[in-house]
Protein backbone atom coordinates (compact mmCIF):
# COMPACT_ATOMS: atom_id res chain seq x y z
CA UNK A 1 0.00 0.00 0.00
CA UNK A 2 1.67 3.14 -1.41
CA UNK A 3 1.81 6.59 0.87
CA UNK A 4 -0.51 8.22 -2.27
CA UNK A 5 -3.07 5.10 -2.13
CA UNK A 6 -3.72 6.04 1.74
CA UNK A 7 -3.85 9.93 0.89
CA UNK A 8 -6.78 9.09 -2.02
CA UNK A 9 -8.52 6.75 0.63
CA UNK A 10 -8.25 9.03 3.71
CA UNK A 11 -9.38 12.07 0.74
CA UNK A 12 -12.54 10.06 -0.28
CA UNK A 13 -13.47 9.22 3.53
CA UNK A 14 -13.78 13.08 4.39
CA UNK A 15 -15.58 13.93 1.26
CA UNK A 16 -18.03 11.42 1.46
CA UNK A 17 -18.47 12.54 5.14
CA UNK A 18 -18.67 15.99 4.65
CA UNK A 19 -21.16 15.31 1.89
CA UNK A 20 -23.33 12.91 4.03
CA UNK A 21 -23.18 15.67 7.01
CA UNK A 22 -24.37 18.75 4.83
CA UNK A 23 -28.08 18.49 4.41
CA UNK A 24 -28.13 17.68 8.31
CA UNK A 25 -25.37 20.77 9.57
CA UNK A 26 -27.36 22.95 6.51
CA UNK A 27 -30.81 22.60 8.02
CA UNK A 28 -29.26 23.20 11.52
CA UNK A 29 -27.85 26.08 11.16
CA UNK A 30 -30.48 27.29 8.90
CA UNK A 31 -32.86 26.57 11.56
CA UNK A 32 -30.97 27.84 14.23
CA UNK A 33 -30.51 31.43 12.52
CA UNK A 34 -34.05 31.86 12.16
CA UNK A 35 -34.91 30.31 15.85
CA UNK A 36 -32.45 32.91 17.20
CA UNK A 37 -33.48 35.53 14.60
CA UNK A 38 -37.04 35.30 15.88
CA UNK A 39 -36.07 35.47 19.87
CA UNK A 40 -33.88 38.61 18.95
CA UNK A 41 -36.51 40.21 17.41
CA UNK A 42 -39.25 39.41 20.31
CA UNK A 43 -36.52 39.51 23.03
CA UNK A 44 -37.64 35.57 24.25
CA UNK A 45 -34.65 33.62 25.42
CA UNK A 46 -36.02 30.13 25.73
CA UNK A 47 -33.65 27.63 25.43
CA UNK A 48 -36.35 24.62 24.55
CA UNK A 49 -37.51 27.44 21.90
CA UNK A 50 -34.05 26.75 19.51
CA UNK A 51 -33.69 23.30 20.28
CA UNK A 52 -37.00 21.94 18.92
CA UNK A 53 -37.04 23.24 16.10
CA UNK A 54 -33.36 22.46 15.31
CA UNK A 55 -34.43 18.50 16.28
CA UNK A 56 -37.75 18.38 14.13
CA UNK A 57 -35.91 20.10 11.31
CA UNK A 58 -33.06 18.10 11.22
CA UNK A 59 -35.25 15.08 11.86
CA UNK A 60 -36.95 15.93 8.48
CA UNK A 61 -34.00 16.02 6.87
CA UNK A 62 -32.99 13.10 7.48
CA UNK A 63 -36.64 11.46 6.37
CA UNK A 64 -35.99 13.52 3.05
CA UNK A 65 -32.44 12.72 2.35
CA UNK A 66 -31.90 9.52 4.65
CA UNK A 67 -32.06 7.29 1.56
CA UNK A 68 -29.70 9.47 -0.44
CA UNK A 69 -27.43 9.80 2.36
CA UNK A 70 -27.51 5.65 2.85
CA UNK A 71 -26.80 4.78 -1.00
CA UNK A 72 -24.06 7.02 -0.99
CA UNK A 73 -22.28 5.16 2.30
CA UNK A 74 -22.85 1.92 0.63
CA UNK A 75 -21.28 2.77 -2.75
CA UNK A 76 -18.50 4.33 -0.93
CA UNK A 77 -18.26 0.71 0.87
CA UNK A 78 -18.22 -1.24 -2.22
CA UNK A 79 -15.47 0.97 -4.07
CA UNK A 80 -13.36 0.63 -0.84
CA UNK A 81 -13.57 -3.44 -0.78
CA UNK A 82 -13.41 -3.63 -4.71
CA UNK A 83 -10.05 -1.57 -4.19
CA UNK A 84 -8.91 -4.28 -1.38
CA UNK A 85 -7.11 -6.60 -3.73
CA UNK A 86 -5.42 -3.98 -5.83
CA UNK A 87 -4.17 -2.31 -2.67
CA UNK A 88 -2.85 -5.59 -0.99
CA UNK A 89 -0.86 -6.51 -4.32
CA UNK A 90 0.88 -3.46 -4.20
CA UNK A 91 -0.45 -1.81 -7.03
Amino acid sequence: MTPEAVLDIGMQGLIVGAKLAAPLLITALVVGFAISLLQSITQVQEVTLSFVPKLIGVGIALLVCGNWMIAEIIAFTNEMFARIPGLLAGG
